[in-house]
């Protein structure tokens, strides 16, 4: 049951397999607690050491949304359990027993109708400013100079995830496309401007001269594999060093947000801006319309409203 939710969301959903691991992870503790509050194991026994083997159909029917709240508070006791992971967690509860009322239809009543969502504050993503951008792209120098160029170039430009970047393969290169494989398994098409176009036939020259042990991998390593999640953030951040930035407060991600907001910054509309990015929810990339925008400032400026104002009795000659 709980191995059949789990490749549901890998299979047919299309989730990574972090998120299916998160999946689990919170199912197991959520099991642990209900099994420990209802006395159902030795009181001396620690709730990590709780086994999640005997938990059926029967057992999934007689929970309560009482018990289900019970527990996030238990979590937000013993754990300091912010906002984020208290919804993260909401979120795996609600997917996990509406796959067994509405997908498998072994629950007749769905537990978690009535539980609310923690409201989640969102803050403004953090990114680097135009000429930031450019500083990072031209301190590049050294070893691997033309791979990491490319791949700063096309987080800087087309806004790829790291997880969308690592798993390029050559063919996915196609004249001034490129085809990436998104958040479930959704592919994108994007199209390369010139600066990216450039990068990538300067890095192809440095990497078709290489006798590689992985051929399809576009992002390669001294050692001829693929490049790695870890190996990416570990470049970044050591150019990010190097070009007299700091790298505590920016990373591949940060620079997947510089990329939206310049875009949006400079005239690109936010449904657009959603289909680059690969949004599932226009929500997610509206985020990027708060940001603050010396453009916005300047537009509210150019408003022929901008001067009026309520006069006073002096400008009125009541006086």
């Amino acid at each position: 049951m709980l191995l059949d939710f789990l490749s549901y969301h890998e299979t047919v959903k299309g989730h990574s397999q972090g998120t299916v691991d998160e999946y689990f992870l919170d199912l197991r503790g959520f099991f642990r607690y209900l099994q420990y509050r209802r006395g159902l194991v030795p009181a001396d026994t620690a709730i990590d050491q709780i086994s999640i083997q005997n938990i059926d159909i029967d057992f999934l029917r007689t929970v309560t949304l009482s018990e289900i709240y019970d527990y996030l508070s238990y979590l937000t006791r013993e754990g300091h359990l912010n906002n984020a992971s208290r919804a993260r967690k909401v979120s795996t509860l609600r997917s996990f027993f509406k796959y067994l009322s509405t997908k498998t239809h072994l629950l007749e009543d769905n537990p978690v109708d009535g539980l609310d969502t923690p409201k989640v504050k969102k803050d403004l993503p953090r990114y680097l400013t135009l000429d930031e951008s450019i500083q990072l792209l031209e301190s590049v120098s050294g070893k691997n100079l033309e791979r990491d160029y490319c791949i700063l170039t096309l987080f800087l430009n087309c806004g790829l995830r790291i997880s969308e970047l690592v798993n390029l393969n050559l063919t996915n290169v196609q004249g001034d496309t490129l085809r990436v494989l998104g958040k479930g398994n959704k592919v994108r098409i994007l199209y390369l401007n010139d600066a990216c176009k450039m990068a990538i036939q300067d890095w192809l020259i440095v990497r078709n001269s290489m006798t590689l042990i992985d051929e399809d991998a576009l992002f390669v390593t001294s050692h001829r594999t693929r490049i790695t999640r870890a190996g990416v953030h570990k470049m970044v951040k050591k150019r990010l060093t190097e070009a007299g930035l700091d790298a505590s407060l920016y990373s591949s991600h940060k620079l997947r947000h510089t990329a939206a907001t310049l875009m949006l910054q400079n005239g690109v509309d936010v449904r657009t801006l959603q289909e680059v990015l690969g949004h599932d929810h226009l929500n997610t990339t509206q985020i990027y319309t708060h940001i603050d925008n010396d453009d916005l400032r300047i537009a509210a400026r150019a408003n022929p409203l901008a001067s009026v104002h309520k006069k006073t009795p002096e400008e009125k000659g009541d006086l």
